[in-house]
């Protein structure tokens, strides 16, 4: 069979060949490595001179296939850098990596009228003020923001002994403080020594207490009360302890009122005091008679106790701590501790601090406002002649009175 042979032409006409191989000439050089300095910008024209010179020294197919692919390559990449579409502008705030706080989903009402959007609740201020339960009482500043200011801190002093009601009266006591909101400090004294039986009361009531033991003897004391007082008193002087000091005796009913007013009290706050007297068949009312917060007058129904300066029980008033141990702050004429008096007369021991604390009834603040109201009562409950328990515990098992079958 005859067989026909063509002659392959070249596919450069520039090319020579000498016996059917490819000779280079000095022309033919490495264009990609022609420049040793190219930008980005140049790339396209460095993949054009990259596979002209692929074409020229690989091999012939493979050299074509290479040349197409560069050709699209170079379209591919031209389509790419021009905009094809309308882009949204982008601010950089919403790329921002810093690391906020939670968003808190409280607005008033003129800020949602800004943002004019309704999507998150509005939160009046002073429906955010009653959510706020511990810690710190609110108050509006401004409509922007709200102040927190913290709440004073109450001094609640009880002198206790031992007596058939007294673990009865101390957990009841406990129980009501334990409902106020804190910050509050349980102040209780005993006489030296302090007993096991008080201090197991104390740790199970749940409310942050001092239990302090007074070291006066007890054979020179003529009022025991005063001088546990005066221990508290020393004790809230020496650490400097700041806020409400009030002196609740074990056996009294508060109500829960009561506390929540006291921090109101700026100076000197009085309040009327409800009570049996001593025969029980009859209920008195000792206290001040207030025009608003202003005291005007006085309830008394005592003929002995007319002559007292100020007619209010132990239970029915309460001051500021500084005024113990900052006299300067209140310009008190002297710097004298204020101290209860063992020295006078039963009933007369109110009257007598009173008078250290303050000069007359204008810095005195009557709450709640009118002094219309009673929050505390003294019964007069004590059980006399009984015994109790040693230790609150049975020491030997009862008498079977029922035997069972």
């Amino acid at each position: 069979m005859a067989s026909i042979r063509r002659t392959l032409s070249p596919a450069y006409h520039d090319r020579h060949y000498q016996n059917g191989a490819s000779v280079s000439t000095p022309s033919s050089k490495n264009l990609l490595f022609a420049t040793s300095k190219y930008s980005p910008s140049s790339l396209p024209s460095v993949v054009a001179a990259f596979a002209l010179n692929f074409r020229r020294k690989g091999p012939p197919g493979l050299g074509k296939a290479f040349g197409k692919w560069a050709i699209f390559f170079l379209i591919g990449f031209l389509l790419g850098m021009m905009p094809l579409g309308h882009v949204n502008d982008i601010q950089a705030r919403d790329f921002s990596f810093d690391i906020k706080p939670s968003h808190v989903n409280v607005r008033f009402e003129d800020e949602a009228a800004k943002a004019g959007s309704i999507r998150d609740p509005i939160v009046k201020p002073e429906q955010f003020m009653a959510d706020v339960r511990l810690g710190a009482e609110a108050q509006p500043e401004s409509s922007d923001g709200l102040v927190f200011l913290p709440r004073k801190e109450l001094i609640v002093v009880t002198p206790t002994y031992n007596r058939p009601l007294q673990a009865y009266f101390l957990n009841r006591l406990g129980q009501v403080l334990r409902l106020v909101p804190p910050p509050l400090l349980w102040i209780v004294v005993e006489m030296n020594p302090a007993s096991m039986e008080t201090a197991e009361i104390l740790r199970k009531t749940g409310v942050m207490y001092r239990h302090l033991a007074c070291t006066k003897n007890s054979t020179e004391v003529k009022d025991r009360g005063v001088h546990q007082r005066n221990t508290a008193l020393e004790h809230i002087e020496h650490h400097r302890l700041d806020g409400i000091v009030y002196f609740a005796d074990d056996d009294n009913i508060y109500s829960l009122e009561l506390f929540y007013s006291l921090r109101n009290i700026s100076r000197f706050g009085t309040w009327p005091v409800a009570m049996l007297t001593q025969s029980k068949n009859k209920a008195i009312l000792e206290g001040p008679v207030c025009n608003g917060s202003r005291v005007v007058g006085w309830h008394t129904n005592e003929k002995s106790k007319r002559l007292r300066r100020f007619h209010v029980d132990m239970s029915g008033f309460a001051f500021n701590s500084t005024i113990l141990w900052d006299p300067k702050r209140w310009r008190r004429p002297t710097s004298i501790p204020v101290r209860q008096l063992d020295t006078v007369k039963e009933g007369f021991q109110e009257t007598t601090f009173l008078e250290q604390v303050v000069e007359d009834e204008s810095q005195m603040e009557g709450t709640p406002m009118g002094c219309s109201r009673i929050m505390n009562w003294h019964l007069h409950l004590e059980a006399h002649g009984h015994v109790y328990p040693r230790g609150w515990l049975l020491q030997k098992y009862l008498d079977v009175a029922i035997p069972l079958k």
